[in-house]
């Protein structure tokens, strides 16, 4: 009998230190499946809502790696992966036009970190502070909206694509940040420039619009050069100066 007790004892014994192994030992981490890839939303826009912290010297801010609600992009993700997912922005066809540019403005902006220039436009364009850009021209304020035209140049503020036309068209979905939040692009026009490329696009934000256009141009720098012009609807005379703007964008030298 004391054998049988001794015997069930040390069963006992062995049992409890098994339950206490399993408690000590660390689980392993769960798998985790990606799950499908969304684009990364615009940032706030800069109407109403707190800017972006200012660039390091001699650069400007790049498009996060994450998207604003906190979670980070999937290994592999790609910019053109973004472009494609996000539906703000259309696919670029071929049925897009081009359109008849203008004689350049002999009256330029000189932007030397991009190594480019850009027509100085007439009044009631003037010259403003830059940062956080290399150079902006604006319109006067409209009474009764925050937003008004804006034309600026800087370096490239996101990643350079194999193709001009893919750079292009990822700046413009960059640009979505500067236009009120829930804005829309749909395409105007589409074509090379030398060293470059330029579109020309409508943003459409609730029951107001604003046309656009980005020309990206290699000026010798270290990386292509932005250049970046909008005007809402309520400047909307100013709209023939886009032309003005993409027409006369060159090379400095």
């Amino acid at each position: 009998m004391r054998d049988l007790y001794r015997g069930l004892a040390v069963a006992a014994a062995v049992a409890a230190a098994a339950v206490t192994l399993v408690v000590v030992l660390p689980s392993e981490p769960d798998e985790v499946v990606a799950g499908p890839v969304t684009a990364p939303p615009a940032a706030p826009s800069s109407s109403g809502s707190t800017a972006p912290p200012s660039p390091a010297a001699g650069d400007t801010p790049v498009e996060p790696a994450t998207r604003t609600d906190g979670a980070t992009l999937a290994p592999g993700y790609t910019a053109m992966e973004a472009l494609y997912a996000d539906p703000r922005v259309p696919r670029l066809t071929g049925g897009v036009k081009r359109m008849t540019l203008s004689s350049p403005s002999r009256r330029v902006v000189e932007d030397k970190r991009t190594g480019l220039a850009v027509p100085r436009l007439p009044k009631p364009w003037k010259t403003y502070g830059a940062a956080p850009f290399s150079t902006r021209q604006v319109l006067p304020k409209t009474r009764g909206t925050s937003l008004r035209g804006m034309l600026v140049t800087c370096p490239l503020p996101i990643m350079e694509q194999e193709s001009a036309r893919d750079t292009a068209l990822l700046a413009a979905r960059w640009t979505l940040n500067h236009h009120p939040e829930g804005a829309k692009i749909s395409w105007l026009a589409s074509q090379p420039v030398k060293r470059g490329w330029m579109l020309v696009y409508r943003v459409t934000y609730g029951k107001h619009t604003s046309r656009a256009a980005v020309v990206i141009m290699d000026g010798g720098m270290g990386k292509p050069g932005l250049v970046f012009v909008t005007v809402p609807d309520a400047q909307r005379k100013q709209w023939r100066d886009l032309s003005r703007v993409v027409s006369g964008v060159r090379v400095l030298g």
